[in-house]
């Protein structure tokens, strides 16, 4: 299975606004310019997050995104949901009912075992990926990321989050 582009850099752009401060935005522009990717391609995903209750879009000249929930709320499972959608990655067409000779549907009434074996192993997947959440990527990173990285992405947050007025 090979999932999109789209899934690694969604799953970097919500990991890192989970460091942002209370409150505050980051546009998408920054994202696009931190992870290296296009901002049109980046926008795309953004706005599927957004759809799906992962982020939350702030407008205006002060705006950008932030997280919509705590890290700790936040599955990469869901983040895949949003960017790939819900469908299998498996879809089993009954091939083995075609070409010549194949006998009629009532000799496969039985589950076909490549489908079977196939739809465990999603199973499998989608149970690890939510099982982890965005509070256990951000976690496992300060605790094993280079010194320098972290830094990195720390100053490059302070530097470009947007502090939102207090509604109070």
């Amino acid at each position: 299975m090979k999932l999109g582009d789209g899934v690694e850099a969604s799953i970097h752009c919500t990991a890192f606004l989970a460091g942002l401060e209370e409150g505050a935005v980051l546009p998408g522009a920054a994202l696009a310019e931190f992870h290296g990717v296009s901002p049109t391609y980046l926008l795309k995903h953004l706005k599927a997050l957004v759809g799906a209750g992962v982020l939350q879009s702030v407008p205006g000249p002060a705006g950008g995104y932030r997280l919509a929930r705590r890290p700790d709320q936040v599955t990469l499972l869901d983040i895949v949901f949003a960017v790939e959608g819900r469908q299998p990655a498996f879809r089993c067409g009954e091939i083995r009912q075609r070409g010549p000779g194949a006998p009629d549907a009532s000799a496969f009434v039985r589950p076909c075992g490549i489908a079977s074996a196939m739809l465990r192993a999603e199973a499998a997947w989608r149970d690890a990926l939510s099982g982890t959440t965005l509070a256990d990527i951000v976690a496992d990173f300060q605790a094993t990321g280079d010194p320098r990285s972290v830094a990195r992405g720390c100053a490059y947050l302070e530097a470009n989050q947007r502090r939102q007025p207090s509604s109070r």
